[in-house]
């Protein structure tokens, strides 16, 4: 049987673009069909701008490589048009466990409090998640979107110019140009659009070495998050372990510094080392295998005119909190709203420098708990270690030392507390929903609160009524209301605390903007034209 990731799926059409007399500009050309890119051309075509996205591959990656998807990434899919696909496809977990030798130091769970459409997190092969994003442009084609993948397109140069970019592609029937007025690249951590324009990428490379194996068996181990520190099966190191579809598993391993990597790969190498972990008796076939190495880097700045970057070929993290793929999809959340008002003018391009500032703030974050995963989970003195195993011991019986342990602080969204784009605030409301976060599901009107947000920009309204539209700036705002009597205990919670109403302004990513309490147009736009980065501009 063909496996998914062995088939074309977008394969090499030839373009009318490859014999047209001069190059053809696009508004927006994306490089890279993975995950990040795929869902950055899903939400530009939603909003009706045109977009072409430029691979030189035609299938979906080998391997589980991203499995786990947050519970902010599946309410970004929600908005894609995919949420459903992908989490009935996913391995729901909330729970994760931390064992130390051969014993279990404690467990926990991520969303522990009730009232959320989605859970925290979903295993899922990230090929599976590629095709799920790409059956969703499909759909999108066929209602005629103006969206294009076209595989077996290699981009070979980049000429970033003042007013577009100049890219050329190579096919194997010979190599084109197409002029893009916005360029995105999302061509992974090796990226050849940041070696083309010659950008840094720097940061911290870390010496230890982990093999990844998706293993193909029956088991009866929960839908959980396991990690071992120094395990009887792989002494001195560590492991993880999860369950995906399919009967696949995902195995890490660390094996140190100093190995032969191709060796390392090899099955008559990585089989012993398996059963080892889940005993002689347990039958399983080999998938993939792959080994990699810690990487926490970024690149100085996310925009350079032009051409903006996204996902891994921004920032790269180690694998410990799952923060890559997932802060990806924040960036395509962040950017395309910003560039949908940009291209239809009614926000200036300096909008797009909070991309850069919000998302450049978000990849400090998660490279900063990815560093301090990867010191936590590989030691490099003794004393480390010595420190380190007595948390370990301390967390099966203290309770205070269950937060010193560091396994992979799972990922999270960031707040942008210092964005240039936030407006005014009121005392007293609670802290989580504040100027800058995301905003948080709740039961809501007998469905959910985010699933009424939506996308575009909200008015939301909670014992406080506002206009059912309201334009401003040149934007529409929605208004949704819920009165006093109506709002659910969560949303009281989460939104009011002991407050009794109160107005949010909610961007189209769904971060909180800012919130009043009362209504007051003039203070919305004002609030809005510098959610537009048009700051002291008013009606």
């Amino acid at each position: 049987m063909t496996k998914l990731f062995e088939a074309p799926l977008y394969p090499y059409r030839r373009s009318p673009d490859q014999d047209a007399p001069a190059p053809v500009r696009h508004p927006v050309v994306v490089i890279g069909a993975g995950p990040v890119g795929l869902a950055m051309a899903i939400d530009l075509a939603q909003a009706d701008v045109p977009v072409v996205v430029l691979d030189d591959n035609d299938r979906v990656s080998v391997g589980s490589r991203a499995i786990c998807f947050s519970k902010r990434s599946l309410e970004i899919f929600d908005r894609l048009g995919c949420g459903d696909e992908i989490t009935d496809k996913g391995v729901v977990w909330n729970v994760g466990k931390v064992f130390f030798g051969d014993r279990q130091v404690y467990d926990f769970n991520l969303l522990p409090e009730q009232g959320h459409k989605r859970p925290a997190f979903i295993n899922l092969q990230q090929y599976y998640c590629e095709l799920y994003l790409v059956e969703r442009i499909r759909a999108l084609q066929a209602e005629g979107k103006p969206v294009e993948i076209r595989g077996g397109n290699k981009v070979a140069n980049l000429d970033a110019r003042a007013d577009h970019t100049l890219v050329t592609v190579e096919t194997v029937e010979g190599a084109y140009n197409v002029e893009a007025d916005w360029l995105i690249a999302c061509d992974g951590a090796g990226s050849p659009s940041r070696r083309m324009l010659d950008l840094d990428f720097v940061g911290r490379v870390f010496e230890d070495n982990f093999l990844i194996a998706d293993v193909i068996m029956k088991a009866d181990f929960p839908t959980e998050r396991w990690f071992w520190f120094d395990p009887p099966f792989n002494k001195d190191q560590s492991a993880l372990l999860h369950k995906q579809p399919d009967g696949v598993w995902r195995i890490d391993l660390q094996l140190g510094w100093d190995i032969d990597k191709e060796k390392e790969k090899k099955p008559e190498n990585v089989i012993p080392r398996l059963k080892e972990m889940l005993g002689p008796d347990v039958e399983f076939d080999l998938e993939w295998v792959s080994i990699y190495t810690f990487q926490c880097r970024r690149m100085e700045k996310f925009r350079h005119g032009r051409v903006i970057f996204a996902g891994d070929s921004a920032h790269q993290v180690s694998p410990f909190g799952a923060r890559g793929a997932n802060s990806g999809f924040q960036d395509a959340d962040n950017l395309g709203w910003k560039l949908k008002l940009v291209l239809d003018g009614k926000a200036p391009d300096s909008l797009l420098d909070s991309y850069a500032f919000e998302r450049e703030m978000a990849a400090d974050e998660n490279i900063l708990q990815s560093s301090r995963s990867t010191d936590f989970i590989t030691p490099k003195s003794e004393i480390s270690r010595i420190f380190r195993d007595a948390v370990l011991d301390l967390s099966e019986h203290y309770a205070f030392a269950r937060p010193l342990v560091n396994s992979g602080r799972l990922s999270v969204p960031c707040i942008y507390d210092r964005s240039p784009l936030n407006g005014p605030d009121v005392p007293g409301l609670p802290a989580r929903t504040r100027p800058g976060s995301p905003a948080v599901d709740a039961p809501f009107g007998g469905a959910w609160l985010l699933e009424a947000l939506g996308g575009g920009f909200k008015l939301l309204g909670l014992g406080i009524e506002v206009p059912e539209t309201l334009e401003l700036q040149g934007v529409t705002l929605a208004g949704i209301n819920a009165p006093a009597d109506s709002v659910s205990q969560e949303v009281r919670d989460r939104y009011l605390g002991d407050t009794a109403a109160a107005v949010y302004l909610i961007r189209p990513d769904q971060h909180v903007a800012a919130r009043w309490a009362s209504f007051e147009a003039a203070a919305v736009d004002a609030a809005l034209a510098r959610t537009l980065g048009k700051q002291g501009e008013t009606r």
